[in-house]
Order: structure tokens, then sequence, then C-alpha cells
């Protein structure tokens, strides 16, 4: 039994707060990371190693950016499926797979408790996402379980550059511009404040590889720095099962 380590907000909380701005998170993130967070993306789906005809997992789904992203690289032989525990994000998902032509499945689920066979999945992931998790390590290694040996488990999240010319600048943006861009698009300026408080608490760079490596569920764990630090992909290599 995985021992519980809640250091996360509550889920309570988080699904009503996302729930308060699901129908303009899109056009919100767009416009707080410039369209960078599309670019990112695909690099996650890159970086994966994921290959046509692979199934693929991706937890804390949104409204299904990263699913689609794998899916249209996959092709039509790969499975994707995205998940979240908040159902309003959720339920925007299909119609965007259908406008795009994509069969991805998507299905309520708790990261911390996924519904899902172990070693099920080639690649497993989370975009922006773990933060707003309760028990953090409950999901790492929850998302470890689904992965087959070998395979990867993917975290796309945020950071905090540690380039001196950058530093200053990035931590204004979100903590001054952020909240009022995301209030600005969305109506509710209170949730981006609670977005950028998340943030910036959040571990990153070696004290995440720490949490994964805690977990004991990977082989080697490795992070890639984007945009100076502004946010990480982290890469896990899911050990075999004992």
């Amino acid at each position: 039994m995985v021992e519980s380590q809640k250091s996360g907000p509550n889920p309570t909380d988080v699904q009503k707060l996302f729930s308060s701005i699901s129908k303009t998170y899109d056009k919100a993130n767009d416009v707080i990371t410039f369209g960078m967070a599309r670019t990112w993306r695909k690099k996650l789906v890159e970086l994966s190693g994921a290959q046509r005809g692979d199934s693929v997992l991706d937890c804390a789904t949104g409204t299904g950016d990263l699913a689609l992203e794998f899916k249209k690289t996959l092709g039509p032989t790969s499975r994707v499926i995205g998940t979240d525990f908040c159902q309003s994000m959720l339920d925007l998902a299909p119609a965007k797979a259908k406008k795009m032509g994509l069969d991805v499945k998507f299905t309520w689920a708790d990261a911390t408790d996924l519904p899902f066979e172990t070693s099920e999945f080639d690649v497993t992931s989370i975009a922006y996402g773990i933060r707003n998790v309760e028990d953090r390590h409950k999901a790492l290694c929850e998302m470890a379980r689904a992965t087959k040996p070998g395979g990867r488990v993917m975290i796309l999240e945020t950071g905090d550059t540690q380039v001196p010319v950058l530093k200053g600048a990035i931590q204004l943006y979100f903590k001054h511009l952020v909240p009022r861009l995301g209030g600005w698009v969305s109506g509710d300026r209170q949730a981006y404040e609670y977005l950028n408080r998340s943030s910036s608490q959040f571990p990153c760079r070696e004290q995440f590889l720490d949490l994964m490596q805690s977990t004991g569920q990977f082989s080697r764990c490795e992070f890639f720095s984007l945009m100076g630090g502004a946010s990480f992909i982290y890469k896990g290599v899911v050990a075999p099962k004992h």
C-alpha cells in the first residue's frame, strides 16, 4: 500500500476552481503563455519517445490538449485516453476531438486512484496538473503502476528560472500580470491568483526529481528546461514491477 503524503491543495477546492474557469481556460492559457504551452506539449510528446500504435494515458487532461497532441502525432492505430477529475473541464474535450477528427476517449478519473490495469500504457502523462493534486507521491505511484516497465511517465509543470536576466521579469509577470490577464479573460482573477501561488510554491528541478525517485517506481529520472526554467518537462522510466 502506498503511504499517504498529502501536501497539495484540497481536491474539492481544485474542482470548484477549475469548474469556474473551464469555459475560458483554453483562451486564457494561450494568452498567458503567448501560445508557448502548445509548443511545450509538442516537445513533451517528442521526448516521451512514444511510437505510432502506442497506448497513452493523459491524466488531468483538462480540455484534452495533450491527449489530442499525442493522438495527432501517434496516428489512428494508437490508443489515447484522457482523464480528469473536474467534469466541467472534461466535458469540453470530446467536441475538440471531434472537430479535429481524432478518436480519443475521455473519462472521469482521479490521478491518485486510476481505474486502469497495471502496465496498461506505454506512456502516462500529466501537464500542469501534478501541482494541483493533493497527494503527489501517490499520483506518481499510480501513474507508474499503470505504465509498462520501460515505459515513460511524462510531466510538464511550471518552474522557477535561475537565469538572472529572466528571473525577475518572470516572477513579476506571474505575480502581477498573470492574475490580471487570467481575470480579464475568465472574469475570475482569484482563480489565477491561486494558480500563481501554487506554481511559485511547487518544487522543481532536482527537488521534483527527488519526489519522483522517492516513489521507488523509476529506474531513471531526468528533466528538461523550457525557456530558461519557466517550465520543465520531467521524464521517468518505469522500473520493472516487483
